[in-house]
């Protein structure tokens, strides 16, 4: 399929599926002409990286996971598992960070409005 079709089936624009290419996410084959072509895999593939998109990882993390995926759906491999639970610490200790300084606005808020 070309990338105008593949957009439209996963409904993700075509400059995103340019950038999920050339961070090594989705493969093609070129034509003749330069067209891309995906094969019928690629819709699979771009659900799978909107999925770990959506899940806060960063692309290349992303790259180290697609080949983990078990069968057809969004799970992973149990080997992926440190990884994932890694990126999960991460995102705790981010959110924490967060709800600390947004304590500390809140406080300056006051503060302010009393003064």
């Amino acid at each position: 399929m070309k990338i105008g079709e593949l957009s439209r089936e996963t409904g993700v624009a075509v400059r995103l599926l340019r950038y999920y290419e050339a961070q090594g996410l989705l493969t093609s084959r070129r034509s003749e002409g330069g067209h891309r072509h995906y094969d019928a895999e690629a819709p699979a593939a771009v659900a799978r990286i909107r999925t770990l998109l959506a899940a806060g990882l960063p692309t290349k993390v992303i790259h180290e996971l697609m080949p983990c995926f078990a069968g057809d759906g969004t799970g992973l491999q149990a080997c992926v598992l440190g990884h994932l639970k890694t990126q999960y610490a991460e995102l705790d200790a981010r959110i924490a960070d967060l709800t600390q300084a947004r304590s500390a606005l809140g406080d300056l808020l006051e503060a302010s409005a009393h003064a």
